[in-house]
């Protein structure tokens, strides 16, 4: 027979009275400040890299099988210690530290930590630049337009 005292038991009740959504661009705000501060990136940064690369969709998955909000290539979120490149806490956190490490290798030139990011960082060294791949030209021209028009309302 159960020892457990007869008489009321504990219960939850959940009561939702108002949800305000969140708009997709501001959804992560928190999580951009932190790795922001965590790896001294500004925050527009952050945000125009996840609005290029996944327009905020946490389940993005490209053809080449990047995921998350920064689109980490399954190798590179291994390599930074990501156990799930979906979670969006562990993705812009890993995606920021290797925005920071493209930054530090390439001494601050966002352009070519940029195209690093997108292109990886052996076709810019092949090119000694930015790589002649459109793809990749039209990424850096978005980025920076996007970095442009949030100093520019700020």
């Amino acid at each position: 027979m159960s020892s457990i005292a007869s008489g009321p038991q504990p219960t939850v009740t959940v009561d939702i009275k108002t949800f305000d959504p969140v708009e997709a661009r501001h959804a992560y705000d928190q999580l951009i400040l932190e790795a922001a501060e965590t790896y001294h990136l500004d925050p527009a940064l952050i945000r125009a890299v996840m609005q290029t690369e996944s327009a905020f969709n946490a389940m993005a998955v490209s053809p080449v099988g990047a995921l998350g909000l920064m689109q980490l290539m399954p190798e590179l979120a291994q390599e930074l210690g990501v156990s799930d490149p979906l979670d969006p806490r562990q993705n812009i956190m890993a995606g920021s530290r290797y925005l920071r490490r493209l930054l530090d290798a390439h001494r601050g030139n966002a352009k070519l930590a940029l195209a690093s990011y997108n292109a990886g960082p052996g076709a810019v060294a092949k090119y000694r630049g930015i790589p002649p791949f459109r793809e990749t030209r039209k990424y850096v021209k978005r980025i920076t337009s996007l970095l442009a028009e949030a100093r520019a309302n700020h």
